[in-house]
């Protein structure tokens, strides 16, 4: 299968990509310009909520695949995203406890999308990422999820705190995956929770896991500190699985 990203140069050609209902992950525009158009794409940005990045023109040039890019490039998703509502009704629709995972600054492609096809074969209901400082829906991703993007909805939040503190409100609890946490095999991940993963170099960030219920940690036994991102998900996901199907001893 073969999944296509676009990289949108132009004024007109940008604002027909937002007029026509693409879903935009991030909009790159010369600093400084006030353009009538440029103001116009900017307001069609704000309207879909998407990232707008003010450069330099030295930068913009690096980027342009054309060298046309008029002060404006805008960079498409290969996947639509989903509502935190749909994965919720998804859940509901199988009868099930909600099963999420929630992605602290998951920067790598490679490691978000081996966590989407992780959470696909684990059961999750669906995958929550920040709207900043974080991998979006890219054909690298789409590539590393070994097709799992088809089947796993991923939402993007602008606050991941505060989405899990409105969760908290439907009945789910929250389990923060930390070094210096309560090893997994101690605690009870059953129900419906939500599985936070932090990112590959600072973990999960202050404010995300002082609002988790509990910290797990995985025992290891080797010399170096910890795991992988997307391996550490894993993991984890998996003492959820093995609670739900078996039970917790």
């Amino acid at each position: 299968m073969r999944y296509e990203e676009m990289t949108i140069e132009g004024r007109n050609a940008v604002l027909e990509a937002f007029r026509s209902g693409k879903t935009i992950d991030k909009l790159f525009v010369l600093d400084g310009c006030q353009d009538g158009i440029v103001n116009t794409i900017k307001r069609e940005a704000r309207k879909s909520d998407t990232i707008v990045n003010y450069i330099s023109k030295e930068r913009l040039d690096q980027m342009s695949a054309t060298g046309h890019h008029q002060g404006v490039i805008a960079s498409a998703a290969a996947y639509a995203y989903s509502t935190v509502e749909e994965i919720l009704a998804g859940a509901r629709e199988k009868g099930e406890d909600p099963f999420l995972f929630l992605l602290d600054n998951i920067e790598d492609p490679h490691n978000l999308g081996a966590i989407i096809r992780t959470a696909n074969l684990a059961g999750a209901h669906g995958v929550i990422i920040p709207k900043r400082r974080a991998a979006g829906l890219t054909a690298s991703v789409a590539r590393a999820s070994a097709g799992a993007l088809n089947y796993t909805p991923v939402a993007k939040v602008t606050n991941l705190a505060s989405v899990i503190e409105d969760l908290k409100k439907e009945g789910l609890w929250f389990v923060c995956a930390d070094m210096g946490g309560e090893t997994m095999y101690s605690l009870r991940l059953t129900g419906p929770i939500g599985l936070v993963i932090g990112n590959e170099g600072e973990g999960v960030g202050r404010l995300v896991r002082e609002r988790c219920d509990f910290t797990a940690s995985i025992p290891t036994a080797g010399d170096i500190d910890s795991l992988n991102a997307s391996v550490a998900a894993g993991v984890l996901a998996f003492e959820i699985v093995r609670q739900r199907k078996y039970g917790e001893l």
